[in-house]
């Protein structure tokens, strides 16, 4: 009777621990769905079937592979005047990723994955290759850049190697005559009330040969290291690469029936939450149902007694 009674009391605080939890990742559920909403004062629009909104048919990748990178003037994190030519004419090749810095959705995401792939590749930036990342927004500075390099180089966490990291920000000419090299299809879409700018754009990154053309595109914000490492040392050798399954991961998320905006982030955060709450809550009925079902047959075994 004492063991049962302390097993029943240990399973209540499992349960009740549960409960607690349940709550909290309901609460994040929510609060992650108003905070959607919200921002920027957007919501999320209703899907209109399968087919790609019209503001993304402009946010294409087409692989350029093969293609010479234009020498065009840029403005490294210091401040300092740079030109695209200064990256290359020597040993060493490139990751190239273009981004803009002042992103809500999935430029972080995009440079995250790129970071925690690249600290699992045994070559070295400055040393081995250089990595550039360029703002496609002419209105991110030159701080925005070096906000952005100190909080990834801590990331990457290897001494010695914050010269091989490049934020650049430039000119609108100059960023488009990079995108126009590299295919990469972005589309500048303002808020309602003008405040703020947002752009559409996929996902993904390239390696560059020494001579600057690109040999390889990797795309998503997810990276193989083995893959990111065998796409350097090909470009090492001036190797153009093959062209990949242009399968999209979209910055943006965009309504044009309604003209509403929501974070991918966020929606797969409230997915998850929500698949998580009902795994929990199923866990939690069958808990309760197998207690019930034992009071009952030490109910019944003590009337037999």
């Amino acid at each position: 009777m004492k063991q049962q009674g302390t097993i029943r009391k240990v399973r209540g605080a499992v349960v009740s621990g549960l409960l607690v939890l349940v709550c909290g990742l309901f609460c994040l559920a929510t609060s992650a769905a108003a905070q959607v909403a919200s921002y920027a004062e957007k919501q999320t629009g209703d899907n209109y079937g399968n087919e790609l909104p019209a503001v993304l048919k402009g946010a294409s990748i087409d692989q350029h592979l093969n293609t010479m990178m234009p020498d065009v003037p840029f403005v490294d994190e210091m401040g300092k005047p740079v030109r695209m030519a200064e990256y290359f004419g020597h040993s060493k090749p490139a990751v190239l990723a273009l981004v803009y810095f002042q992103c809500p959705m999935l430029c972080s995401e995009e440079l995250d994955g790129l970071t925690q792939a690249l600290a699992m590749v045994h070559l070295d930036p400055a040393k081995d290759f250089n990595v550039l990342i360029i703002s496609i927004d002419p209105t991110d500075t030159p701080v925005m850049a070096a906000q952005k390099k100190a909080l990834y180089t801590k990331r990457y966490a290897r001494p010695g190697t914050d010269a091989g990291w490049h934020f650049l920000t430039g000119p609108q000419q100059s960023i488009d005559a990079v995108a126009r090299a590299v295919g990469f299809g972005y589309v500048r879409i303002p808020s309602s009330d003008g405040s703020t700018t947002q752009f559409a754009h996929a996902s993904a990154i390239q390696i560059l040969t020494p001579e600057g053309k690109i040999a390889q595109y990797y795309l998503g914000v997810e990276y193989s290291p083995k893959d990111l490492l065998l796409g350097l040392v090909e470009a090492s050798g001036n190797k153009i690469g093959s062209p990949v399954a242009n399968i999209l991961t979209y910055c943006y998320h965009y309504d044009p029936h309604r003209n509403k905006h929501s974070l991918l982030v966020a929606r797969v955060v409230q997915f998850g939450g929500m698949i998580t709450v009902a795994g929990l809550g199923g866990f939690i009925v069958l808990m309760f149902r197998r207690d019930l079902k034992l009071g009952r047959e030490h109910a019944l075994t003590r009337r037999n007694d």
